[in-house]
C-alpha cells in the first residue's frame, strides 16, 4: 500500500510538472553547455556519470527546476524544436534524454540570464545536439516541446553499488517514458521491497541482500511497470552492471 501511494503521488506531481507527454507543444527556451565534445555534460545531477559509455550520447539536456521534478524526471524524452526565430533557428527537430539539473540564478532576472529560474521551462542542452536546431552564436533560443517515448537498445540496465545494508541501485537506459518513478527489489529469499530514491536515478534499499538472486520491478510516469526477475545472480557484486528486461 505505501508503494502505490508513493507510486500515485509521484506520478500526479510528474504529469503537473511536465505538460505534453505524447499530447501538444509547451514553450519553453533553450541554451548550451558542455563544450563542442559535449565532455562538459558528464555526470551530473541524475547519476548517470559517463553518457558516452550509458548509451545516452550527446542528445542530452538538463532540465530547469519546474520540468527536473526533483529527479524524478531523469531518464525522460523530450522532442525539440526551435520557433519564432528566423535568424538563428535551424530547420528540424531533436530528440533528447534529461540527464542534468540546471540550477536557478535567483541573482538574475528570469529574462536576462536567470533562464532556469522557476516557473520557467528551460532546457540546457549539450552543445552539439543544440547546433542541430539553432546557430552556435544565438545562445538562447525560444523553443517547443514535447515528451516522447524513449527508444533504447538493450534493456534497463542496474548498476549496484555501495554495500552490505546500503545497497545504492543505479538504474539506466529505461525505455517508454524512461522516467522510473517507482522501484522495488527482491531476493530470492524475500518478498518485494520498496527502495527509496537517494538522489537522481539512484535507488536505495538497505537490507541485507548478499548471496541472493536479485529482481527488480520498475515502475515510469506513464504507470507502466516491468519485472526483471533475477537479473543479478546470488554472487553478485557491489560495482557491476546487470541487464534487465525493456518496456
Amino acid at each position: 500500500m505505501a508503494l502505490l501511494e508513493y507510486t500515485i503521488i509521484a506520478l500526479l506531481t510528474l504529469l503537473k510538472s511536465v505538460k505534453g507527454f505524447q499530447s501538444g507543444w509547451t514553450n519553453a527556451h533553450a541554451t548550451f553547455y558542455g563544450g563542442g565534445d559535449a565532455y562538459g555534460t558528464m555526470g551530473g545531477a541524475c547519476g548517470y556519470g559517463n553518457l558516452y559509455s550509458q548509451g545516452y550520447g550527446t542528445n542530452t539536456a538538463a532540465l530547469s527546476t519546474a520540468l527536473f521534478n526533483s529527479g524524478l524526471s531523469c531518464g525522460a524524452c523530450f522532442e525539440i524544436k526551435c520557433v519564432d526565430d528566423k535568424r538563428w533557428c535551424l530547420p528540424g527537430s531533436i530528440r533528447i534524454t534529461a540527464t542534468n539539473f540546471c540550477p536557478p540564478n535567483l541573482a538574475l532576472s528570469n529574462d536576462n540570464g536567470g533562464w532556469c529560474n522557476p516557473p520557467l521551462h528551460h532546457f540546457d542542452l549539450a552543445q552539439p545536439v543544440f547546433q542541430q536546431i539553432a546557430q552556435y552564436k544565438a545562445g538562447i533560443v525560444p523553443v517547443q516541446y514535447r515528451r516522447i517515448d524513449c527508444t533504447k537498445r538493450g534493456g534497463i540496465r542496474f548498476t549496484i553499488n555501495g554495500h552490505s545494508y546500503f545497497n545504492l541501485v543505479l538504474i539506466t537506459n529505461v525505455g517508454g517514458a524512461g522516467d522510473a518513478v517507482a522501484v522495488s527489489i527482491k531476493g530470492s529469499t524475500t518478498g518485494w521491497q520498496a527502495m527509496s530514491r537517494n538522489w537522481g536515478q539512484n535507488w536505495q534499499s538497505n537490507s541485507y541482500l548478499n548471496g541472493e538472486a536479485l529482481s527488480f520491478k520498475v515502475t515510469t510516469s506513464d504507470g507502466h511497470s516491468i519485472v526483471s526477475n533475477n537479473v543479478a545472480p546470488p554472487n553478485w557484486s557491489f560495482g557491476q552492471t546487470y541487464n534487465g528486461k525493456q518496456f
